[in-house]
């Protein structure tokens, strides 16, 4: 009996958890989830300020000013932005004033500087002002004592901008898992070292370390490692001491030298699941560390983090929307699928279209590389025609 895809995504489920809350420097909050409100500590703006480069003003005294009656004041300050002692402005003159900086007691508007001729010791208004003209009251923006951001947000560079202006050094965050991705074959070896015969480069850590933090999760990638039980076990236990969850890939099948299989079997749950690529499947716990043995062939591996490990990472991150988009769309060709096993084909998405892409088998990498979508066919469908309708997962 084989498990089916929905029976392993629980198992891969059970054992991705949250870590515990934790206040984080902003700088390192991008992309987190808000573990809980965040109320402002102040207003915003924190005072009455300009809105423009220009004068503060009593509003009626220029009431009357024009262009071809204007109204001239003495200039009694200047005022930069970012200028501390307080001032009163007194009827019958004008603070020069600039943008962001605090206006002045008494000032009832702010007339922009392309309304007067800029002079410093006294100036000529061309334009009447009304009460309140670009002036940025105090609190307009935030009030001291709301919430501004809530728990469940996903920080963005915007709500890094709100938290700095309010002054805020840190936000309360679920932070990232910690992964540990490891691949294991004595044919594998570096890229950029030279290939002896019946090597290959190692591609599939790379793969799935940046598959990881697409997600939003931190990961390390540990030294490779050969066909040996002990130098796998050393290199286990040597490496996955601070990881929140380990995922290999090889060593998983049915055949001699499967290094997880034979290392592991009395601490992960082998299993063989219904679909393709990814038949070969394990999950469980190491030292209390739970892990995630994924196949070898490199599409078999990217497929099967897709289906069973992305989403479950994201929820534990507390992303409350961590699946891929899932859309239907119309087949342009016909395809075939095995019975009896779920098929996630590379396709190409476009519009409300959509073609498979490249052949099915498990090590076809280019072709996967450009697609953008996985077409996912059931177990009891072995044709589909083209126009038929057929569910898709959105990879863009």
């Amino acid at each position: 009996m084989m498990r089916t895809v929905e029976e392993h995504q629980k198992v891969v489920a059970g054992l991705i958890k949250a870590r515990a809350a934790q206040n984080l420097p902003l700088n390192e909050t991008l992309g987190l989830v808000l573990a809980e409100d965040v109320v402002a500590p102040l207003s915003l703006p924190g005072f009455d300020n300009s809105a423009m480069d220009g004068y503060a003003v009593v509003a009626d005294d220029i009431a009357t000013a024009t262009e071809d009656s204007p109204v001239r004041l003495p200039v009694a300050e200047d005022i930069p932005a970012g200028r501390t002692d307080l001032l009163t402005l007194q009827p019958g003159t004008a603070h020069r004033i600039m943008t962001g900086a605090p206006l002045p007691s008494g000032a009832t508007a702010v007339i922009p500087v392309e309304a007067t001729d800029g002079a410093t010791d006294t100036v000529t208004i061309r334009a009447a002002a009304r009460p309140g003209q670009h002036v940025r009251r105090a609190g307009e923006d935030v009030t001291a004592g709301t919430a501004v951001l809530h728990a469940g947000q996903v920080i963005s560079p915007a709500a890094l901008g709100l938290a700095a202006a309010l002054g805020l050094p840190t936000l309360p965050v679920l932070p990232p898992q910690r992964v540990m991705v490891m691949s294991t074959g004595t044919e594998l070896v570096a890229p950029g070292t030279e290939l002896q015969p019946g090597q290959i480069y190692e591609s599939n850590a790379v793969m799935l370390a940046a598959a990881v933090r697409d997600a939003g999760a931190v990961a390390t990638i540990a030294p490779m490692s050969a066909d040996d039980v002990d130098a796998f076990r050393a290199a286990l236990a040597a490496h996955a001491t601070d990881a929140d969850l380990i995922i290999t890939t090889g060593g998983v099948s049915a055949g001699a030298y499967e290094v997880v299989k034979d290392s592991l079997s009395d601490q992960v749950e082998f299993v063989k699941v219904a679909m393709q690529p990814g038949m070969p499947q394990g999950a469980g716990t190491v030292d209390g560390v739970p892990i995630v043995t994924l196949p070898g062939n490199p599409v078999s591996a990217l497929v099967s983090f897709e289906v069973f490990v992305r989403s479950p990472l994201r929820a534990a991150m507390g992303h409350t929307a961590p699946d891929r988009p899932r859309r239907t769309a119309r087949l342009t060709e016909n395809v075939t699928s095995p019975r009896g096993k779920r098929q996630f084909r590379r396709g190409v998405l476009a519009g409300d279209s959509v073609s498979s892409y490249g052949p099915p088998a498990s090590h076809h990498l280019r072709w996967l590389a450009s697609a953008n979508c996985l077409l996912e066919i059931s177990e009891d469908i072995t044709e589909l025609t083209a126009g038929s309708a057929v569910p898709v997962w959105d990879l863009s």
